[in-house]
């Protein structure tokens, strides 16, 4: 009976398809949700509201083992509420490394974005110096094209050229033996 990959041991000489995971891989739909909720708890960290949250917390923890019955308190003002500083200690532990994961995230949205800006920029550079070739192009054209006031003198001086050789023409007409252009 041949073994399944489900049935290999975990072994560090097979190759690496060959090799079956210790956990179960489970499917991921984006495979940014933690990057993404990270980034939400350290946007919200970075608000007037969490501050006011975390110095409520602390008013409310002093406050409870100060004021409470000896046997209630959980942490002793006398010893400068060791709980409370391991609390505020471990939060910070994990917010500086949850800010630097969002702010790396932020990087990669902001490379992303400026290379999209760069190329869209080079685009409009390209689009812009073919329009203004296009533009000298079409001025070019315009220098070789007939004006309207050149096609009224034109015209005028045709004119003026009929009218003179129907003159011409009456001028052989009245003279005896000659006859007229037809």
């Amino acid at each position: 009976m041949a073994r399944t990959d489900d049935d290999r041991q975990e072994r560090l000489d097979s190759p690496k398809g060959m090799r079956t995971r210790v956990l179960p891989t489970r499917r991921r739909g984006r495979g940014d949700t933690f990057g993404r909720a990270t980034e939400g708890i350290a946007r919200a960290m970075g608000t007037p509201w969490f501050l006011v949250g975390l110095t409520l917390f602390c008013a409310v923890w002093m406050g409870y083992n100060t004021l409470a019955p000896k046997p209630w308190q959980f942490d002793s003002a006398a010893i400068g509420f060791t709980a409370l500083t391991l609390v505020l200690s471990l939060q910070a532990s994990y917010a500086a490394p949850l800010i630097l994961l969002a702010q790396n995230r932020q990087d990669d949205r902001d490379r992303v974005q400026f290379e999209q800006d760069r190329q869209r920029a080079e685009r409009n550079l390209a689009d812009t110096e073919y329009l203004a070739r296009e533009v000298v192009a079409l001025r070019l054209a315009m220098r070789d094209m007939a004006s309207k006031d050149f096609i009224r003198a034109e015209l005028r001086s045709l004119l003026e050229e009929l009218d003179r050789r129907d003159t011409e023409d009456a001028g052989f007409a009245d003279e005896p033996g000659t006859t007229t252009r037809g």
